[in-house]
Protein backbone atom coordinates (compact mmCIF):
# COMPACT_ATOMS: atom_id res chain seq x y z
CA UNK A 1 0.00 0.00 0.00
CA UNK A 2 1.59 3.43 -1.01
CA UNK A 3 1.10 6.61 0.70
CA UNK A 4 1.94 9.87 -0.35
CA UNK A 5 3.37 13.23 1.07
CA UNK A 6 -0.17 15.15 2.13
CA UNK A 7 -2.14 12.00 2.42
CA UNK A 8 -4.94 11.73 5.56
CA UNK A 9 -4.08 8.24 7.41
CA UNK A 10 -6.08 7.05 10.57
CA UNK A 11 -3.56 5.81 13.37
CA UNK A 12 -5.07 2.28 14.00
CA UNK A 13 -3.79 2.32 17.70
CA UNK A 14 -5.69 5.40 18.94
CA UNK A 15 -8.19 5.82 15.97
CA UNK A 16 -7.47 9.78 15.43
CA UNK A 17 -6.51 10.69 11.84
CA UNK A 18 -3.45 12.74 11.08
CA UNK A 19 -1.71 13.99 7.68
CA UNK A 20 1.73 12.32 6.23
CA UNK A 21 4.22 14.73 6.06
CA UNK A 22 7.38 12.50 5.35
CA UNK A 23 8.12 9.07 3.56
CA UNK A 24 11.04 8.22 6.02
CA UNK A 25 11.97 5.03 3.96
CA UNK A 26 9.76 1.81 1.91
CA UNK A 27 8.19 0.89 6.31
CA UNK A 28 7.79 4.40 8.00
CA UNK A 29 6.41 7.50 7.68
CA UNK A 30 6.22 10.70 9.08
CA UNK A 31 2.74 11.95 10.46
CA UNK A 32 1.31 15.10 11.91
CA UNK A 33 -1.68 15.34 14.63
CA UNK A 34 -2.90 18.82 16.09
CA UNK A 35 0.72 20.34 14.67
CA UNK A 36 2.78 17.36 16.57
CA UNK A 37 4.82 15.22 14.47
CA UNK A 38 5.99 11.73 14.60
CA UNK A 39 6.98 8.52 13.29
CA UNK A 40 4.89 5.43 12.71
CA UNK A 41 5.66 2.24 11.02
CA UNK A 42 3.38 1.88 7.79
CA UNK A 43 1.68 -1.08 8.92
CA UNK A 44 0.21 0.64 11.64
CA UNK A 45 -1.74 3.13 9.54
CA UNK A 46 -4.64 2.68 7.30
CA UNK A 47 -6.50 4.76 5.05
CA UNK A 48 -9.78 6.24 7.24
CA UNK A 49 -12.79 5.87 4.27
CA UNK A 50 -14.20 2.43 5.72
CA UNK A 51 -13.96 4.43 9.17
CA UNK A 52 -15.58 7.48 7.50
CA UNK A 53 -18.34 5.51 5.66
CA UNK A 54 -19.09 3.27 8.82
CA UNK A 55 -19.54 6.21 11.21
CA UNK A 56 -21.37 7.93 8.74
CA UNK A 57 -25.70 6.97 9.34
CA UNK A 58 -27.07 6.81 6.11
CA UNK A 59 -30.54 7.67 7.64
CA UNK A 60 -30.22 10.65 10.26
CA UNK A 61 -32.43 10.27 13.18
CA UNK A 62 -34.70 12.46 13.87
CA UNK A 63 -33.95 15.34 15.78
CA UNK A 64 -35.81 16.10 18.80
CA UNK A 65 -36.93 19.80 19.17
CA UNK A 66 -34.78 21.96 21.58
CA UNK A 67 -35.13 25.59 23.14
CA UNK A 68 -32.84 27.95 23.95
CA UNK A 69 -33.35 27.55 27.60
CA UNK A 70 -32.60 23.99 27.15
CA UNK A 71 -29.19 24.21 26.43
CA UNK A 72 -26.47 23.54 28.53
CA UNK A 73 -23.62 25.96 28.64
CA UNK A 74 -20.30 24.22 27.93
CA UNK A 75 -16.77 25.53 28.73
CA UNK A 76 -15.09 24.49 25.56
CA UNK A 77 -10.96 24.45 26.53
CA UNK A 78 -9.85 22.19 23.25
CA UNK A 79 -8.09 18.82 24.15
CA UNK A 80 -5.32 18.89 26.68
CA UNK A 81 -1.98 18.34 26.07
CA UNK A 82 0.46 16.72 28.46
CA UNK A 83 3.59 19.17 29.52
CA UNK A 84 6.27 16.30 29.98
CA UNK A 85 9.18 18.39 29.69
CA UNK A 86 11.64 18.48 26.71
CA UNK A 87 12.98 15.72 25.31
CA UNK A 88 15.61 14.71 22.46
CA UNK A 89 14.62 12.15 20.48
CA UNK A 90 16.18 9.21 17.95
CA UNK A 91 14.84 7.48 15.54
CA UNK A 92 16.75 4.49 14.03
CA UNK A 93 16.10 4.21 10.34
CA UNK A 94 16.54 0.68 9.44
CA UNK A 95 17.02 -1.13 6.00
CA UNK A 96 17.51 -5.03 5.07
CA UNK A 97 21.76 -5.73 4.35
CA UNK A 98 22.48 -7.98 1.96
CA UNK A 99 21.63 -10.92 3.84
CA UNK A 100 18.42 -9.98 4.75
CA UNK A 101 19.02 -8.92 8.46
CA UNK A 102 17.59 -5.64 9.48
CA UNK A 103 20.12 -3.02 10.41
CA UNK A 104 20.00 0.49 11.39
CA UNK A 105 21.53 2.98 9.16
CA UNK A 106 21.40 6.51 10.62
CA UNK A 107 19.39 8.21 13.68
CA UNK A 108 17.12 11.36 13.20
CA UNK A 109 17.57 13.43 15.75
CA UNK A 110 14.29 15.56 16.82
CA UNK A 111 14.23 18.38 20.15
CA UNK A 112 10.19 17.58 21.40
CA UNK A 113 9.34 20.49 23.36
CA UNK A 114 6.36 19.09 25.41
CA UNK A 115 6.06 22.42 27.45
CA UNK A 116 3.71 25.78 27.07
CA UNK A 117 7.05 27.80 26.99
CA UNK A 118 9.24 28.78 23.32
CA UNK A 119 12.99 28.50 23.62
CA UNK A 120 16.23 29.78 21.99
CA UNK A 121 18.35 27.17 21.76
CA UNK A 122 22.39 26.20 20.91
CA UNK A 123 22.65 22.48 20.07
CA UNK A 124 26.13 21.17 19.64
CA UNK A 125 27.07 17.81 18.72
CA UNK A 126 30.89 16.76 20.17
CA UNK A 127 32.86 13.37 19.29
CA UNK A 128 35.56 12.75 21.55
CA UNK A 129 35.47 15.69 23.19
CA UNK A 130 35.24 17.72 19.81
CA UNK A 131 32.77 19.99 18.55
CA UNK A 132 31.22 18.48 14.79
CA UNK A 133 28.33 20.10 14.30
CA UNK A 134 26.33 23.11 15.61
CA UNK A 135 22.73 24.26 15.09
CA UNK A 136 20.97 27.85 16.89
CA UNK A 137 17.46 27.99 16.51
CA UNK A 138 13.97 28.16 18.24
CA UNK A 139 11.97 25.78 19.31
CA UNK A 140 8.02 26.61 19.96
CA UNK A 141 5.64 24.82 22.53
CA UNK A 142 4.82 21.48 21.47
CA UNK A 143 6.79 21.57 18.66
CA UNK A 144 8.77 18.65 17.37
CA UNK A 145 12.09 20.42 15.82
CA UNK A 146 14.19 18.01 13.25
CA UNK A 147 17.89 18.99 14.61
CA UNK A 148 19.82 16.32 12.10
CA UNK A 149 21.19 12.86 10.87
CA UNK A 150 24.02 10.95 12.57
CA UNK A 151 25.46 7.72 11.06
CA UNK A 152 24.93 4.71 13.10
CA UNK A 153 28.84 4.40 12.48
CA UNK A 154 29.13 7.35 13.88
CA UNK A 155 28.16 6.19 17.33
CA UNK A 156 30.80 4.37 18.28
CA UNK A 157 32.94 7.66 18.82
CA UNK A 158 31.63 8.88 22.25
CA UNK A 159 28.67 11.19 20.76
CA UNK A 160 27.61 13.82 23.33
CA UNK A 161 24.68 16.34 22.58
CA UNK A 162 24.95 19.56 24.65
CA UNK A 163 21.82 21.93 24.89
CA UNK A 164 21.89 25.30 26.03
CA UNK A 165 18.69 26.72 26.23
CA UNK A 166 16.71 30.26 27.12
CA UNK A 167 13.68 32.32 27.45
CA UNK A 168 12.20 33.65 24.15
CA UNK A 169 10.17 35.77 26.31
CA UNK A 170 12.43 36.16 29.24
CA UNK A 171 11.16 36.34 32.90
CA UNK A 172 12.89 38.00 36.02
CA UNK A 173 12.46 34.95 38.19
CA UNK A 174 13.86 32.35 35.29
CA UNK A 175 17.47 31.66 34.69
CA UNK A 176 18.88 33.18 32.20
CA UNK A 177 20.40 30.39 30.25
CA UNK A 178 20.19 26.50 30.63
CA UNK A 179 22.54 23.62 30.19
CA UNK A 180 21.49 19.81 29.38
CA UNK A 181 23.12 17.25 27.73
CA UNK A 182 22.86 13.24 26.46
CA UNK A 183 25.70 11.04 26.23
CA UNK A 184 25.56 8.02 24.10
CA UNK A 185 27.35 5.00 25.15
CA UNK A 186 27.06 2.06 22.37
CA UNK A 187 26.63 -0.86 25.00
CA UNK A 188 23.22 1.12 25.86
CA UNK A 189 21.99 2.40 22.80
CA UNK A 190 22.20 -1.29 20.98
CA UNK A 191 20.22 -2.50 23.93
CA UNK A 192 17.58 0.71 23.18
CA UNK A 193 17.29 -0.56 19.77
CA UNK A 194 16.61 -4.53 20.18
CA UNK A 195 13.97 -3.35 22.52
CA UNK A 196 12.53 -1.34 20.12
CA UNK A 197 12.64 -3.79 17.58
CA UNK A 198 11.13 -6.27 19.93
CA UNK A 199 8.16 -3.90 20.92
CA UNK A 200 7.74 -2.71 17.06
CA UNK A 201 8.28 1.12 18.48
CA UNK A 202 9.37 3.81 16.45
CA UNK A 203 11.52 6.10 18.46
CA UNK A 204 13.67 6.33 22.13
CA UNK A 205 14.01 9.48 23.73
CA UNK A 206 16.19 11.43 26.81
CA UNK A 207 14.61 13.65 28.98
CA UNK A 208 16.53 16.89 28.71
CA UNK A 209 14.56 18.75 31.60
CA UNK A 210 11.40 18.23 33.19
CA UNK A 211 10.38 22.61 33.82
CA UNK A 212 12.93 25.71 32.59
CA UNK A 213 14.89 26.88 36.00
CA UNK A 214 13.96 29.61 38.53
CA UNK A 215 16.71 32.04 39.18
CA UNK A 216 19.49 31.18 41.45
CA UNK A 217 20.64 33.09 43.99
CA UNK A 218 24.42 33.98 42.36
CA UNK A 219 22.80 35.02 39.02
CA UNK A 220 20.58 37.39 41.01
CA UNK A 221 23.19 39.00 42.56
CA UNK A 222 23.69 42.12 39.24
CA UNK A 223 22.70 45.49 40.32
CA UNK A 224 24.81 47.73 43.27
CA UNK A 225 21.48 48.48 44.57
CA UNK A 226 20.99 44.63 45.61
CA UNK A 227 24.53 44.78 46.73
CA UNK A 228 23.80 47.34 49.41
CA UNK A 229 20.37 45.70 50.29
CA UNK A 230 23.12 42.80 51.17
CA UNK A 231 25.72 45.29 52.91
CA UNK A 232 23.13 46.85 54.84
CA UNK A 233 21.71 43.57 55.92
CA UNK A 234 24.49 42.50 57.79
CA UNK A 235 26.42 40.71 54.41
CA UNK A 236 30.29 41.23 54.06
CA UNK A 237 30.19 42.19 50.40
CA UNK A 238 33.24 42.05 48.52
CA UNK A 239 34.52 43.30 45.40
CA UNK A 240 34.71 40.77 42.89
CA UNK A 241 37.40 42.70 41.01
CA UNK A 242 39.55 42.12 44.03
CA UNK A 243 38.74 38.72 44.54
CA UNK A 244 41.48 37.12 42.65
CA UNK A 245 44.21 38.50 45.29
CA UNK A 246 42.58 36.31 47.86
CA UNK A 247 42.44 33.41 45.87
CA UNK A 248 44.61 30.41 46.22
CA UNK A 249 47.09 30.82 42.45
CA UNK A 250 45.92 28.71 39.66
CA UNK A 251 48.75 25.89 38.60
CA UNK A 252 48.92 24.98 34.76
CA UNK A 253 49.55 21.40 35.71
CA UNK A 254 48.09 19.45 38.21
CA UNK A 255 48.43 16.20 39.28
CA UNK A 256 45.51 13.77 40.31
CA UNK A 257 47.22 10.66 41.55
CA UNK A 258 45.90 9.92 44.75
CA UNK A 259 49.12 9.85 46.77
CA UNK A 260 50.26 13.30 45.40
CA UNK A 261 46.42 14.69 47.37
CA UNK A 262 46.57 12.84 50.13
CA UNK A 263 49.13 10.73 52.69
CA UNK A 264 45.96 8.72 53.84
CA UNK A 265 44.66 7.02 50.65
CA UNK A 266 45.67 3.59 51.75
CA UNK A 267 42.55 3.62 53.91
CA UNK A 268 40.53 4.59 51.35
CA UNK A 269 38.40 3.02 49.11
CA UNK A 270 37.79 3.20 45.70
CA UNK A 271 34.72 5.38 45.68
CA UNK A 272 36.55 7.89 48.15
CA UNK A 273 39.41 8.23 46.09
CA UNK A 274 37.95 9.00 42.71
CA UNK A 275 35.84 11.38 44.60
CA UNK A 276 38.63 13.29 45.80
CA UNK A 277 40.41 13.00 42.85
CA UNK A 278 37.40 15.13 40.83
CA UNK A 279 36.81 17.33 43.77
CA UNK A 280 40.60 18.53 43.24
CA UNK A 281 40.04 18.54 39.58
CA UNK A 282 37.08 21.04 39.83
CA UNK A 283 39.19 23.17 42.24
CA UNK A 284 42.20 23.96 39.86
CA UNK A 285 40.03 23.78 37.26
CA UNK A 286 37.93 26.41 38.36
CA UNK A 287 41.10 28.64 39.27
CA UNK A 288 42.35 28.45 36.10
CA UNK A 289 39.33 29.96 34.70
CA UNK A 290 39.74 32.77 37.70
CA UNK A 291 42.50 33.21 36.71
CA UNK A 292 42.65 33.44 32.60
CA UNK A 293 44.56 30.77 31.95
CA UNK A 294 44.85 29.78 28.52
CA UNK A 295 45.27 26.14 29.01
CA UNK A 296 45.65 23.61 32.15
CA UNK A 297 46.79 20.03 32.01
CA UNK A 298 45.87 17.46 34.27
CA UNK A 299 47.47 14.40 35.18
CA UNK A 300 45.30 11.56 35.83
CA UNK A 301 47.37 8.36 34.83
CA UNK A 302 46.89 5.83 32.49
CA UNK A 303 44.83 2.84 34.59
CA UNK A 304 41.41 1.16 34.34
CA UNK A 305 40.47 4.74 32.58
CA UNK A 306 37.98 5.84 34.74
CA UNK A 307 39.29 9.11 36.21
CA UNK A 308 39.74 10.01 32.43
CA UNK A 309 36.47 9.20 31.26
CA UNK A 310 34.93 11.20 33.77
CA UNK A 311 37.22 14.15 33.60
CA UNK A 312 36.12 14.28 30.24
CA UNK A 313 32.79 14.22 30.59
CA UNK A 314 32.92 17.03 32.92
CA UNK A 315 35.07 19.03 30.45
CA UNK A 316 31.90 18.56 27.16
CA UNK A 317 29.54 19.67 29.57
CA UNK A 318 31.75 23.32 30.77
CA UNK A 319 31.66 25.77 28.11
CA UNK A 320 34.58 27.64 28.97
CA UNK A 321 36.65 24.86 27.02
CA UNK A 322 37.40 25.08 23.83
CA UNK A 323 39.34 21.90 23.42
CA UNK A 324 40.76 19.08 25.20
CA UNK A 325 43.17 16.37 23.92
CA UNK A 326 45.33 13.38 25.15
CA UNK A 327 48.91 13.96 26.08
CA UNK A 328 50.73 10.71 25.85
CA UNK A 329 54.38 12.38 27.28
CA UNK A 330 56.29 10.37 29.41
CA UNK A 331 56.86 13.45 31.73
CA UNK A 332 52.75 12.82 32.48
CA UNK A 333 53.12 9.05 32.64
CA UNK A 334 51.62 9.20 29.34
CA UNK A 335 48.41 9.51 30.78
CA UNK A 336 47.29 13.57 30.67
CA UNK A 337 44.40 15.67 29.35
CA UNK A 338 45.37 19.43 28.26
CA UNK A 339 42.30 21.85 27.85
CA UNK A 340 42.43 25.11 26.25
CA UNK A 341 40.23 27.65 27.23
CA UNK A 342 37.69 30.70 25.72
CA UNK A 343 37.06 33.50 27.62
Amino acid sequence: MKYQVGDIVLILHSNEEAKVVDIINDKMLMVETRGVSYPVYKDQVDFPYFKRFTEKKIVPAKKEKKYVDDVKKENYTGQQRVEDGVWLTFLPVMDHDEFGDLVVEELKLHLVNHTRTAYHFVYKLHFFGKPDFELKNTVQPFEDFYLHDIDFSELNDSPSFAFEFSLVKPEKNKATHFEASVRLKPKQLFARIEELKQKNQATFSQKLFDTYPDLQFEDVVESDNYMFKLEKAGFKVYDAAKARQHMEPARSVVDLHIDKLTDHWEKMDNFEMLSLQLKSFEKYFHLAVVHHQPSLTVIHGVGEGKLRDEIHDILRHKKEVKSFINRHHPAYGYGATEIFFQY
